[in-house]
């Protein structure tokens, strides 16, 4: 028995298939122009429109139409009312017509549903439905630390605790990246970079482009909350001042991490309850290192993908039959 996922997020097309223990998710990053930062909402819909058959064509090859239960699509960023992005449509179009030509049920779900239970079944932590939890979820878009309640039928309900009051952590290192002449998006690329820094510290040998301890800048924390805004005029300040490239992708990813892993020490003082994190920002080595105790995904299941939306719907069509 397989069902299906569809997730078309603002810069990434992906479809999955999931049995129950395994799966396959393919994906692909919508094409953006060097020196711009993401898409226009009708340029994102027509690149997804253009590649799910592509897509899909590479996922269905080695299914078997006769195994596929329910087709899941995520419809919405956040399964809050007023929450909506046109760019879903095209997968939800797709998926609509693919599971009526079959017979067979469609579930929606939220992309954010989706990115929490990627990384749950990523991180082998699926026993945690039918519990509460923290979950950040940190991307191009978002940055929120949740309370979230789950059910052992794979329904998730988040309610927001805290996160940004301005721009996303995403934001905030796809900008950097641009200050660095780096491609869009930029996190893997300013990944690598900050983590040449520090290495003359451990080894005499070694080589280190950053000199003496890298700096960062401290963001104030009200409770679970915190602005990122300012960060950015300190980043562009310290690049000024002569900041290398590994230094300044430090200083940038370094000032995100603090606040995010303060914000949650703070959280956890009224909730001791594990934290879960998912979305792009997720797959930064430097946060996994600074949060051991944290529940990670692997990197490119902590990224948009649509494999969380075919466990979701795995787990929705198993409870009803």
């Amino acid at each position: 028995m397989i069902c299906l996922g569809f997730d078309t997020s603002n810069y990434t097309t992906s479809v999955a298939a999931f049995d129950g223990a395994a799966g396959d998710s393919i994906s692909r990053l919508l094409p953006v122009k060097a020196g711009e930062l993401g898409l226009r909402q009708s340029e994102a819909l027509f690149s997804h429109v253009k590649r799910l058959p592509e897509l899909s064509d590479r996922l269905f090859a080695s299914l078997d139409a006769a195994q596929i239960r329910a087709i899941g699509v995520s419809t919405r960023p956040r399964a809050v009312e007023g929450s909506y992005m046109p760019c879903f449509l095209a997968g939800e179009s797709q998926a609509r017509v693919l599971a009526s030509a079959l017979h067979i049920p469609l579930y929606p779900f939220s992309h954010q549903q989706g990115h929490i239970a990627a990384v749950l079944w990523s991180a082998g932590r699926l026993d945690l439905l039918g519990s509460e939890f923290l979950a950040w979820h940190l991307s191009g878009g978002t940055t929120e630390l949740l309370h979230v309640r789950t059910t052992a039928a794979g329904e998730i309900d988040c309610r927001k605790l805290g996160g940004t009051t301005d721009i996303s952590a995403g934001q905030l290192i796809d900008r950097t990246g641009q200050m660095l002449g780096l491609d869009f998006p930029s996190g893997k690329a300013l990944d690598a970079a900050a983590s040449q820094c520090g290495h003359s510290e451990r080894s005499e040998e070694s080589v280190s482009p950053c000199a003496g301890s890298p700096e960062w800048f401290r963001v104030k924390v009200n409770g679970c909350e915190f602005s990122l805004s300012g960060v950015e005029n300190q980043i562009h300040a310290f690049l000024e001042r002569g900041g290398s490239q590994a230094e300044t992708a430090y200083f940038a990813l370094r000032s995100v991490a603090e606040a995010v892993k303060k914000a949650t020490k703070n959280a956890q003082k009224d909730r001791q309850l594990p934290v879960l994190f998912s979305g792009g920002v997720a797959s930064n080595s430097l946060l996994r290192s600074m949060m051991p105790e944290a529940i990670f995904g692997a990197p490119q299941y902590s990224t948009d993908n649509a494999m969380g939306i075919a466990v979701l719907t795995w787990l929705k069509w198993n409870g009803e039959h």
